[in-house]
């Protein structure tokens, strides 16, 4: 076997080995655990501060998605943040471990998150049923964590953050950008406005979410010493949005009693809880070929040929004045018969 054959082997057995935790899970940890800190805080100072029965259903359901996907993204990144402290030192946890402490890591994020929707009514189910969606989300979160590659689901809670980041930034300049969009008196101007204004925001944030996942992939390979296939990091990239999808599945599942009832406080009320719940699935589905897309775009620039570049160069012309030949030995016997007949 060649040099270079031995090298690409090495290489292929690098890739398939179970990867270490190598990312700055506890980094994205804390900034996910404090994302999530902020948005349910926020949910129960929405819900709590309306005395009437009808304003506070319909308030718990709008608040209920924003809790949901930051707790699924905790999750997550607090079982990367576990595996991580698993294999420091170079240890390697045998498979019982690697899958039972991430999972155990969500589902206590969960708990911490349910407990704090619970108690504002304990006698209250939708406040339950809030309360197990969002533990539901953080399990979820942690068992995604005990994937093959940690570092790709880093990337993605890292992506989501930014999502978050910027659907956070448009939403201060919504009332400025609706108008820009078309949005004027009627209600069929508004909705296409607001529709634009999702696209915008699933675009945007589809960008920031690949480049940031694609970051923290190179970062990963700095600190472990190794890499993933390409493929990997178009998985990073199209994570966010994964989350997100996964995010909207749970609210219309495990929350759906609370839509439904908000959707009966009145008929415009129901019009606007589906087509709130549409346009998050559309700024995931967004996210995720945005963020793929732009992930593949970025580690393809650093794809290079360096064997098709040496072939494709010239060989370097030498100056240096040739070394003389020397003469064979039937060569220089005829020199020296020529020099006796002479």
């Amino acid at each position: 076997m060649s040099e270079a054959d031995s090298e690409v082997t090495g290489v292929e057995a690098a890739q398939e080995r179970p990867e270490r935790a190598s990312s700055p899970g506890i980094v994205l940890a804390v900034a996910s655990m404090l994302w999530t800190a902020a948005m349910l805080w926020s949910a129960r100072v929405t819900i709590t501060g309306h005395a009437n029965a009808e304003m506070e259903v319909t308030s718990t359901a709008y608040a209920m998605p924003g809790a949901v996907s930051a707790s699924l993204v905790a999750g997550a990144a607090v079982g990367v943040a576990v595996r991580r402290y698993l294999t420091r030192g170079g240890r390697e946890p045998g498979p019982t471990v690697r899958f039972a402490l991430p999972i155990g890591a969500g589902l206590a994020v969960g708990l911490l998150g349910a407990l704090a929707i619970f108690t504002i009514n304990t006698e209250g189910w939708i406040y339950a049923v809030v309360a197990g969606t969002i533990a539901a989300a953080a399990t979820i979160g942690g068992t995604l964590a005990s994937f093959r590659h940690p570092r790709v689901i880093a990337a993605a809670c890292g992506g989501a953050l930014a999502v978050f980041g910027v659907q956070a930034l448009l939403s201060f300049a919504q009332d400025s950008l609706l108008p820009a969009l078309g949005a004027g008196n009627t209600a069929a101007s508004q909705a296409s406005a607001a529709g634009y204004f999702g696209f915008v925001q699933g675009a945007l944030g589809g960008l920031a979410a690949g480049l940031v996942a694609y970051r923290l992939m190179r970062h990963a390979r700095r600190r472990g010493g190794s890499d993933v296939r390409w493929p990997l990091y178009a998985l990073a990239g199209a994570g966010p949005g994964l989350l997100l999808i996964v995010s909207e599945l749970l609210t219309r599942t495990a929350g759906a009693r609370v839509l439904e009832l908000a959707g009966k406080v009145s008929e415009l009320e129901l019009t606007v809880q589906r087509v709130l719940s549409g346009t998050r699935l559309n700024i995931g589905l967004v996210v995720l070929f945005v963020g793929a897309f732009t992930a593949m775009v970025a580690v393809g620039r650093t794809l290079g040929t360096p064997v098709a570049a040496t072939e494709s160069s010239p060989e370097p012309v030498s100056t240096a004045p040739s070394a003389p030949a020397q003469a064979s030995p039937a060569q220089a016997s005829d020199s020296v018969g020529t020099r006796k007949d002479d």
